[in-house]
């Protein structure tokens, strides 16, 4: 199952930390970013959901239904970020998740610590 977000573009990290936090609360679910894409004013992040296999999937497994409340949770959780069921996202934008997730945490800088106080510098009036 595809779930495609789409956060605004000034919202996408924040979209994606949303998105790791929840993953993190359904830990027996299994997931991928699918797909990414991005117009003049929306970034689209496709999340592919494993269900489990078919006959599994009928019969309302434990995978199932995992994977089913992690969904559930991506709409009320993700809500402001758009999100909508989608078809399997095309080449370019598999390719474009592929790179997203290869650069992993190797993006992620560092906040930079606060600058030591420098001692006060009286001068004469």
């Amino acid at each position: 199952m595809h779930v495609q977000l789409r956060p605004r573009r000034g919202s996408t990290r924040r979209c994606l930390a949303e998105l790791a936090a929840l993953a993190a609360a359904h830990p027996a679910v299994g997931f991928a970013v699918s797909g990414l894409g991005k117009d003049e004013r929306v970034v689209r992040v496709t999340v592919g959901v494993e269900l489990g296999p078919r006959e599994a999937i009928a019969r309302f497994s434990l995978q199932a239904q995992a994977a089913y409340a992690f969904v559930s949770d991506l709409f009320t959780v993700l809500y402001d970020h758009m999100p909508v069921y989608a078809a399997e996202p095309g080449p370019a934008e598999r390719a474009a998740a592929q790179v997203l997730l290869a650069a992993g945490d190797d993006d992620v800088r560092p906040v930079p610590a606060p600058r030591a106080a420098r001692p006060v510098e009286h001068v004469p009036a």
